[in-house]
């Protein structure tokens, strides 16, 4: 890919640069291919934009360097952000009070989560200050692929809402801690080998602090406008994409999380407006184009991963203790939640995704340490490309056998035929 690149600068000089045409064309056929995946076999878009991805990575394309730096981190810092944001959103705190065994199930299930991998890694001989960090990133499942999911299937049900509130409370839970982590490692320390409790939960608190405090200036400014304006309307669509990228590109800076601040940003506006939204419909394109973008992006970079024998062993140990401890601890904490066992399984396994949320975390170990936070890629990098396609595909089974999806599987079936004839459907 590097020989066609260099002949292909040679006789076309494009006035935004040939890594704009570069990344069109990769954009396209990914769109492209996650509308044929889709269509024919029913699969989420997201698997068609992660392998288009994970080719180009594969081939050498260098539209994407690693570690991420620059307009490339910050547009996978505002995609994230934005899902998280709608993620936050769907989560009234309202719902805690009168099920309080939700919280606990997300709270088991995420302290499992780390316990198994962390044991996993360090029974095959990684050390702690890399298999700590792997464990922290292992809590995250991904809202943007479960929200994909979820659109695709036309899903809606407890099991739907379930995985979706679980996955973005282990999202916090990740985002806080890793963060607090990464500040840890610029200063030379790391978590585990802090004595002191202050030292420990200081980083902790100062990154939700001022995490909060962004997103709460962000709610609090959307709460205000929409006195004024209209939810549907276009202007409040654009307002939010605004003051989200605002949040993205300040909450760094000051000690905390743009991810971080995007959730509890939305989580804040959702109990200071309780209405359905209507602004998903309102971004429209420019949403779905920044979420391709971001699937594409990470599954090029992670791509780029050595994926030698040794490494392997450890991606597996790792993406096996991980499944199971979600599926595991969602069902220690099912019982009291309003749950049945059968959902409580399908819930865990809906919750198998890991992608950009991930990714953005292992760039801050990088940034933060170098050299352990290569090891930690080493690791992490094929884990999240794997887990976007896999995870993409098990919570699809997921969904389809908890019966939550309106579209018929496989989409060859005389019912989705039926459908694809209907007028209505055409789009």
């Amino acid at each position: 890919m590097n020989e066609l690149l260099a002949i292909w600068a040679e006789w076309i000089r494009p006035s935004a640069g040939l890594a704009t045409v570069q990344w069109s064309i990769l954009l396209a056929l990914a769109a492209a291919c996650g509308h044929l995946i889709h269509r024919y076999t029913g699969l989420p878009k997201v698997v068609g934009y992660s392998v288009i991805g994970a080719f180009a990575g594969l081939a050498g394309f260098t539209g994407a360097v690693w570690p991420l730096q620059g307009i490339s981190l910050f547009l996978l810092e505002l995609g994230v952000a934005v899902v998280l944001f709608e993620a936050g959103g769907r989560i009234s705190l309202r719902w805690f009070r009168h099920n309080p065994m939700v919280l606990v199930q997300s709270l088991l299930e995420s302290a499992l989560t780390y316990g198994a991998v962390y044991w996993a890694l360090t029974f095959m001989g990684m050390r702690d200050t890399v298999a700590q960090p792997l464990a922290l990133l292992a809590m995250a499942a991904s809202p943007a692929v479960l929200a994909r999911v979820l659109m695709d299937t036309r899903a809606s049900g407890p099991v739907s809402e379930r995985a979706m509130v679980l996955s973005t409370l282990s999202t916090l839970y990740a985002l806080t801690l890793c963060s607090a982590s990464a500040g840890m490692m610029r200063r030379g320390r790391h978590v585990l080998t802090d004595i002191s409790l202050t030292d420990t939960f200081y980083p902790v608190l100062v990154v939700l602090g001022l995490s909060f405090v962004v997103g709460a200036i962000l709610a609090l400014t959307l709460r205000t406008a929409l006195r004024v304006m209209s939810p549907t309307s276009e202007n409040t669509a654009i307002l939010l994409l605004a003051l989200i990228a605002a949040g993205a590109a300040l909450a760094a800076n000051f000690g905390g999380s743009a991810p971080l601040s995007a959730l509890l940003g939305g989580m804040l506006l959702k109990q200071l407006n309780p209405r359905p939204w209507s602004w998903p419909r309102q971004m429209g394109t420019a949403s779905a184009m920044l979420t391709m973008l971001m699937f594409v992006l990470v599954s090029v970079v992670a791509a780029q991963a050595d994926w030698r024998g040794p490494v392997a062993g450890l991606v597996l140990a790792l993406i096996a203790a991980r499944a199971l401890a979600k599926i595991f601890g969602v069902a220690l904490g099912n019982a009291g939640s309003g749950a049945s066992w059968r959902q409580a399984l399908w819930v865990g396994c809906a919750m198998s995704p890991m992608s950009s949320v991930v990714l953005l975390l292992v760039s801050q170990f990088v940034s933060a340490a170098p050299t352990l936070g290569r090891q930690i890629a080493g690791v992490a990098l094929p884990a999240i490309l794997l887990m976007e396609v896999l995870g993409a595909v098990l919570a699809t089974v997921a969904i389809y056998r908890a019966g939550e999806s309106s579209r018929p599987w496989p989409p060859g079936s005389r019912a989705s035929l039926k459908e694809s004839k209907d007028p209505a459907n055409e789009s």
